[in-house]
């Protein structure tokens, strides 16, 4: 008998924040003269952001007094090839880009470190030993080739930690996944033309934050109330493009319009970026602001007075069951498909804008004050699952599911696209969700419709109940009063018994019935027995 594990900790229900800015994005109309023009300018912009970045991954760690006086060095030199603002941009960026890789170095090295962890307490154990909840590898050949894997994780794991330390992140500026694909272009479907496109694009730099008091909020890329684009030419390519670099056809955002008119008109700070497809042959303006006030997340006690909108993230589809404020499911349970596998950034983050779409809908139809959804983000699984969920073509399909959902994806989308209906957003644990919610209600939801119901619309119900509080496993039927000592489902009571003389040896007189009294007209001696003898001349042999 092995030992029984025990349940983790779970953590409070938190509801989730709206997002504290703003991102809207419109199409440039541009002519050849003007991609030109804007080609050149986001080039050679970019030449000179990755200078920076590559010198301030050199310097390592900064204190507050050596960042400033390397700030202001740097923004000195490279105004002399640009401009003030755009080398205020470009330092303002690498700084920023900087931290950011640092912040995943650091997620890295602590990944690692699971990771050998996991292996190293594997390893020590022969094959097929246990020691608690953990077990040896099954054959002496897998506990080699994991001893193996150990070493190399090993190295890896000194390697980021000497560079933590020194303070030098890898970056690959256009990243580092487009950069593979270059040695690997018939996999990843390019010609080292259409290869090339997209990686000068993605090297552009063609971006710079606001500054509030100035006309438009931006005085480097300007846009006005009649959304005329004006842009700031840098000043080596002064003599070649003018000062200012004007785009003749007028731009127009179609979300958020009269948010983003007001700020133009009361001069408040916006930023812009400005990117290039080269796949569609399109370019975009991307224009962003932080909110003048931060809109306080409501109680969760509020929301659970309320129906809420239980949501079970899957590869491929999502279960969904409204629940009432006692935490009892409302209706049929729905499956709306979420689709993405197989497809490209662009496509499946429309299918997952859908799904949002068709649940926000579904939850407005039923007057649901909140949706709640897992807190998941498989960060156990992406580290050490490859060691503690399985093996062989099972462990690897399973793996391969988990990486497949887009669960930071959703989140994030959900969180904005609710935040616009005044629907609150409750993230819960996941822990054991799926496996009592098809225990418990799994049955319960297939008697209210005649669709076919699975585990995951159960684990749906779980997720709802534990986001208004409530316990998920049901309350068993049976005697409200010793409940520790006492298990099972009471019998039905029973019929009250009559109190007549005969089999069942109770005393005393029969009560009277409501039944016709039999009149016999013969003497019981002379009864006829049914098989036609007369039971009064039978011998006593026969009896």
């Amino acid at each position: 008998m092995g030992q029984r594990r025990a349940l983790r900790r779970i953590g409070d229900p938190v509801v989730a924040a709206a997002p504290a800015g703003v991102r809207v994005r419109t199409r440039l109309h541009l002519t050849d003269a003007e991609i030109a023009a804007l080609t050149a300018i986001g080039s050679f912009l970019g030449s000179v952001y990755r200078a920076e970045l590559a010198a301030r991954v050199e310097l390592g760690r900064l204190s507050q007094t050596e960042h400033a006086r390397w700030r202001a060095q740097r923004k000195q030199a490279v105004t002399t090839l640009s401009s003030s603002r755009w080398a205020g941009a470009v330092t303002r960026a690498v700084e920023d880009q900087y931290q950011l890789g640092m912040r995943g170095l650091s997620a890295h090295v602590t990944d690692l470190g699971s990771a050998v962890e996991v292996l190293e307490h594997r390893c020590a154990l022969r094959p097929g030993e246990r020691d608690g909840g953990q077990r040896g590898y099954r054959t002496a050949g897998e506990r080699f080739a994991k001893s193996r894997r150990l070493a190399g994780l090993r190295a890896r794991l000194a390697g980021a930690q000497e560079a933590l330390e020194a303070g030098r992140p890898s970056l690959v500026v256009g990243g580092k996944r487009l950069w593979r694909n270059r040695h690997h272009l018939d996999e990843a479907g390019m010609t080292k033309q259409k290869w090339r496109a997209r990686w000068d694009a993605a090297r552009m730099f063609l971006t710079v934050d606001g500054e509030s008091g100035k006309p438009g909020g931006n005085e480097t890329i300007r846009v006005d109330s009649m959304g005329r684009l004006r842009i700031k030419v840098p000043a080596a390519l002064a003599a070649r493009y003018g000062s200012h670099l004007d785009i003749a056809v007028p731009l127009v955002f179609n979300h958020r319009r009269e948010q983003w008119a007001q700020r133009v008109a009361a001069r408040r700070s916006v930023r812009y970026d400005i990117s290039h497809d080269p796949a569609k042959g399109r370019w975009y303006l991307d224009a962003s602001w932080k909110k003048d006030t931060a809109t306080p997340a409501p109680a969760i006690e509020d929301l659970r007075c309320g129906p809420v909108l239980g949501v079970d993230l899957n590869a491929d589809h999502l279960a969904v069951c409204v629940l009432d404020g006692s935490g009892n499911p409302v209706g049929k349970p729905i499956t709306i498909p979420v689709d993405t596998a197989g497809l490209r950034a662009s496509r499946r983050d429309g299918r997952v804008r859908a799904a949002i779409t068709a649940l926000l809908d579904h939850a407005q139809v039923t007057n649901c004050s909140a949706v709640v959804i897992e807190n998941l983000d498989f960060s156990d699984a992406r580290t050490t699952g490859r060691e503690t969920m399985g093996r062989g073509k099972r462990g690897k399909r399973f793996r391969r599911t988990v990486a497949g959902m887009p669960t930071a994806r959703f989140r994030t989308r959900l969180t904005s696209m609710a935040a616009r209906r005044r629907i609150a957003i409750i993230g819960v644990d996941p822990a054991y969700t799926s496996r009592w919610g098809a225990q418990h209600w799994a049955k319960p939801l297939q008697q209210q419709t005649s669709e076919p119901v699975t585990g995951h619309h159960g684990a749906a119900t779980a997720i709802g109940r534990r986001g208004l509080g409530q316990a998920i496993r049901r309350r068993p039927a049976g005697p409200r009063n010793g409940q520790r000592t006492v298990a099972g489902t009471p019998p039905d009571r029973p019929e009250h018994q009559p109190n007549h003389v005969g089999r069942h040896g109770s005393s005393g007189p029969p009560p009277r019935t409501r039944c016709a009294p039999v009149h016999r007209r013969t003497p019981a001696a002379s009864g006829q027995h049914r098989s036609g003898r007369n039971r009064a001349t039978l011998t006593a042999a026969r009896l």
